[in-house]
């Protein structure tokens, strides 16, 4: 049976264990959208992971979802970035960049803009602001003739990214934000080639990762996926057909993976497991539930076909989370005050495992 410490190929990255820290916004960038010195340390402290995917990125001041995150659209932001892969690298581990732009999930106090989305349908809950949580704004539909630039945006960033020392990017496909709206049945509202049937709404997401493999290959060009989700208020028709018709032309890029979140039926799961022939990363816990994934999770689907297995939460509060699986130690709790908070408490303060020493 295949082992959670078992070593994998990824593309020209040898990972020595299955274990990917997933990306989990932490917002602790500096003005400016720059990455910080902390945010090097608190990555670099991660390095055991087979891959660390990072935070999500912003490709454009409009992508920018919330306060406090990082970009990859200045020279200055790509600059920032390169003592965080430098840290990484140095511990000995490999990190890919997960550029996401939020869509309609933004407000104009955090980016000086409209949002803008496939259509003027407004994400069902409240945003976070430099102010505060707001009623998330009627986003601006995109026109025909701008979809396209929005699409090689994740293309531009990743080239920064690569340029910044990343091994690699993960678009942000899932949770609702931007290419998750285009693929959804409610949020995507449009007539035109992008809208409607599942050939339109899976266009975008195509052209995103089209975009970004043209920029940086294939090998270097992962998606994050979250079937079935209602996070932001999104719904996604059709979710067989819709995800099986995108893991498809996924394929035809030969993209390096699909990172697929626990928020779909386990049978619907599985049968995209079967529909794609790559490199699957599982993420067995849903993004919004407390629940922490653990060992037995992740062993149960490697068990199922998975490759590779994303821990999120579980790592905030054990940086050594690989060798605390490993020796089965326990795994310590995370104090959700402090996800978003800033600063370096709750963020560089949790230790590794205390062993006791024989007297």
């Amino acid at each position: 049976m295949t082992s959670l410490f078992d070593r994998y190929r990824l593309g020209d990255l040898a990972l020595p264990n299955r274990v990917v820290m997933a990306p989990m916004t932490r917002v602790r960038a500096a003005a400016g959208g720059l990455a910080t010195p902390s945010m090097a340390t608190y990555y670099a402290q991660r390095a055991t992971a087979g891959l660390i995917v990072t935070e999500g990125v912003q490709p454009s001041l409009v992508g920018q979802s919330n306060p406090g995150t990082p970009g990859l659209h200045t020279d200055e932001q790509t600059a920032s970035w390169r003592p965080v892969t430098e840290a990484v690298h140095a511990n000995g581990g490999r990190v890919f960049a997960q550029i996401m732009h939020g869509g309609r999930v933004s407000h104009p106090d955090t980016t000086g803009v409209q949002p803008v989305g496939p259509s003027a349908v407004p994400a069902v809950g409240e945003v976070f602001t430099p102010t505060g949580p707001k009623p998330a704004p009627v986003p601006r539909a995109l026109d025909t003739a701008e979809v396209p630039e929005h699409a090689r945006s994740y293309g531009d960033a990743a080239r920064r990214a690569v340029d910044a020392g990343f091994d690699g990017v993960e678009l942000h496909g899932a949770n609702g934000y931007l290419i998750s709206q285009f693929l959804s049945s409610n949020a995507n509202l449009r007539t035109d080639g992008y809208g409607g049937p599942v050939r339109n709404r899976i266009r975008f997401a195509v052209e995103a990762a089209s975009a970004t493999v043209d920029a940086v290959g294939a090998a270097r060009t992962g998606i994050r996926l979250s079937p079935a989700a209602t996070i932001w208020g999104v719904q996604d028709a059709d979710v067989p057909e819709l995800y099986a018709a995108l893991l498809a032309e996924l394929a035809r890029l030969e993209v390096a993976y699909v990172h697929l979140e626990a928020t779909a039926d386990e049978d619907v799961l599985l049968g995209l497991r079967r529909a794609w022939p790559g490199t699957l990363i599982v993420n067995p816990v849903p993004p919004t539930g407390p629940k922490q994934t653990s060992r037995a999770d992740a062993d149960h689907w490697l068990g199922l076909g998975a490759d590779l297995i994303g821990f999120g939460r579980a790592f905030i509060a054990n940086p050594d989370l690989v060798e605390r699986l490993r020796n089965a130690l326990p795994i310590a709790p995370v104090d959700e005050a402090t996800f978003y908070q800033g600063g370096d408490a709750g963020y560089l303060t949790y230790p590794t495992y205390q062993y006791e020493v024989p007297r």
